[in-house]
C-alpha cells in the first residue's frame, strides 16, 4: 500500500514538474553590424568579413551551437520568410555569400551549423495608426522653439554610439556583444525613451506617440517569437538589435511564455548545458 502511494506520488510530482515545463528563449542583442544607419544614433562597424572577424565570429558561434537552439528568430520581416527560406536554401548549397549582418553572420551560419531546415523571420516594422506627422517628436522639436532640448537629447545618445563603435576597434566580437547584453547597458538604453514624450502637449505628442507604437511594434515581433515555440523542449535563440532587449526579454518573463537564459555564459563558453 505504502509503495503504491509513493509511486503515486512521485507519478503526479512528475506531470507537476512536466506541466511546469516551459520553452527557453535566450535574447541576444546586437549592434548593426552592416551599419543600417536607420537610428537616431548609430554604431559604424568596420567590415566583419577579415579573416581575423570572422575567426572570432565563428569561435562565439561555435558557443551559441552549444546551447543546441531548436529555432533561430532573427530581425527579417515576418511577410518575407519566403524570401529568407531562398537565402538559407542557397547559403547552405554554397550559392550564397554572408554579408557583413548580424543576421548572416551569426542567424545563417548558426542555422547551417546546427542543421536546422529554416531561419525564422520575426520581424515587423509596418506603418502604424496615422500620418507620419503623429509620430515626428523631431520635426515637432523643431516647430515649437525645442531645438536646444532635441539637442541635449539626442546628444548623449550619439556619444554613447560613438564609444560603442570605439570599443569594438579594441576589442574582440565576443566582447562587443558582451556589453551589448549587459544588463546595465540596456536598462541605461532604455531610459531614453522617457525623454520622448517631452516633445509634445496634451494636445499633440507626438514622442509618446513614437514610443507607444514602439512598443506595439516589439509586442507584435514577440508574438511572432511565441509562435515558434510549440512545445516545451523548445530553445529559440532571437539574434535581434539590441535595443529591442528591454522589451523582448520582459515579455518574454511576464507572459510566461518562456524562461529567459541569458547569453551571457555561452559567449564566454562558461556555461553547463541542461
Amino acid at each position: 500500500m505504502h509503495r503504491w502511494i509513493s509511486a503515486t506520488l512521485l507519478a503526479v510530482a512528475s506531470l507537476a514538474a512536466t506541466a511546469q515545463e516551459v520553452p527557453k528563449m535566450m535574447f541576444l542583442g546586437s549592434g548593426h553590424l552592416a551599419n543600417h544607419n536607420r537610428d537616431v544614433a548609430n554604431t559604424h562597424v568596420e567590415d566583419v568579413r577579415t579573416p581575423a572577424r570572422q575567426a572570432e565570429i565563428e569561435q562565439m558561434v561555435a558557443r551559441l551551437a552549444a546551447w543546441k537552439p531548436t529555432h533561430i528568430a532573427i530581425e527579417y520581416p515576418y511577410a518575407k520568410q519566403a524570401e529568407l527560406d531562398k537565402r538559407y536554401a542557397d547559403y547552405r548549397a554554397g550559392r550564397y555569400i554572408l554579408t557583413a549582418d548580424e543576421t548572416d553572420q551569426i542567424g545563417l551560419r548558426l542555422a547551417k551549423q546546427l542543421g536546422l531546415p529554416r531561419v525564422d523571420a520575426v520581424d515587423w516594422n509596418g506603418d502604424a495608426p496615422g500620418k507620419d506627422a503623429d509620430y515626428d517628436w523631431m520635426a515637432w522639436a523643431k516647430a515649437h522653439g525645442k531645438a536646444d532640448l532635441l539637442e541635449n537629447t539626442v546628444a548623449p545618445w550619439k556619444a554613447t554610439a560613438a564609444k560603442e563603435t570605439e570599443y569594438l576597434k579594441g576589442h574582440s566580437v565576443t566582447d562587443w556583444y558582451l556589453m551589448w547584453n549587459d544588463p546595465k547597458c540596456m536598462n541605461q538604453d532604455q531610459k531614453g525613451y522617457f525623454e520622448l514624450p517631452l516633445f509634445g502637449d496634451d494636445t499633440n505628442n507626438p514622442g509618446a506617440a513614437w514610443v507607444g507604437q514602439w512598443y506595439a511594434r516589439n509586442l507584435r515581433i514577440f508574438t511572432h517569437i511565441r509562435a515558434l515555440a510549440t512545445k516545451p523542449g523548445d530553445r529559440v535563440l532571437v539574434v535581434y538589435g539590441a535595443g529591442h532587449g528591454p522589451h523582448l526579454r520582459k515579455d518574454a518573463v511576464e507572459s510566461s511564455v518562456f524562461e529567459l537564459v541569458e547569453p551571457q555564459p555561452w559567449l564566454t563558453g562558461n556555461a553547463t548545458a541542461r
